[in-house]
């Protein structure tokens, strides 16, 4: 079943209706990111996403303890994300469906634009994405792009990819440029190696795809990033979205 409403989708996650990848649900609305940090850690990381725009593009920033986003009247935080990621002190803790009976006061969520965004307008115009047809989750890998520092985070770029025929690479590229909320225009086309990836094939989140002998791979920086980087600096605790399980926000791409 594809969602088309915001609402809808965000109420079917909180039943547990719906616990997959959002990409190819919502067409035309905001998909979100998501990096929930204690409130002590919150203006380094506030900073990390203004040096750090392409990969953490901000959308909105909720006050210490909020759970009601004003993207989204009436969602909630730490139940309408299809799954969640806990990290402590760099470790992944576990997956959850929820996050709401580990909710603290001085939580502050960080709302970080999603390439998924823009894949309905490049399918409106005619280009297919492989990982949308085939129900899969995008692919991203970690790179060895550096990310600005800001005062405890740092650490590389993580990138999502998506197989473009060769005609269509300009076509995708002048598309994703008019979402800058949602990364904007891609960091790289074309050889994995020159940044950093050493098997296109083994992504380090989500699903391989097949390139196929007219594609190129074409890579955008991606709403992981903080992941990583919250992983790299050895955070104390961390809430972040499962890669690929988007907040939906109401707001029109």
């Amino acid at each position: 079943m594809i969602y088309d409403q915001p609402q809808a989708l965000r109420l079917a996650v909180r039943d547990g209706n719906f616990r997959q990848p959002t990409s190819g649900h919502a067409g035309g609305y905001l998909q979100a990111n998501l990096m929930i940090v204690p409130e002590a850690d919150a203006f380094d990381f506030l900073l990390f996403c203004q040096r750090n725009p392409k990969p953490c593009p901000l959308i909105e920033v909720l006050e210490p303890g909020a759970t009601e986003p004003r993207c989204a009247p009436g969602a909630n935080i730490a139940t309408d994300v299809p799954g969640y990621r806990v990290y402590r002190h760099g470790d992944l803790a576990g997956e959850r469906e929820s996050v709401a009976d580990l909710w603290q006061k001085d939580f502050v969520t960080f709302l970080i634009g999603c390439s998924f965004s823009f894949e309905a307008a490049v399918q409106q115009a005619g280009v297919p994405l492989r990982h949308v047809r085939q129900g899969r989750n995008v692919a991203m890998y970690r790179t060895n792009i550096a990310c600005t520092p800001a005062g405890r985070f740092s650490g590389e770029m993580v990138v999502s990819m998506r197989p473009v025929k060769s005609r269509d690479v300009a076509k995708v590229v002048e598309i994703s440029g008019r979402f800058d909320v949602a990364h904007g225009t891609p960091v790289h086309i074309g050889n994995p190696g020159a940044i950093g990836i050493v098997d296109i094939a083994r992504p380090d989140y989500g699903d391989a795809v097949d390139i196929e002998a007219d594609e190129v791979p074409v890579f955008w920086a991606c709403g992981v990033t903080p992941q990583w980087v919250a992983q790299k600096c050895r955070l104390p605790l961390c809430i972040t979205h499962a890669p690929g399980k988007m907040f939906v926000t109401d707001l029109r791409g």
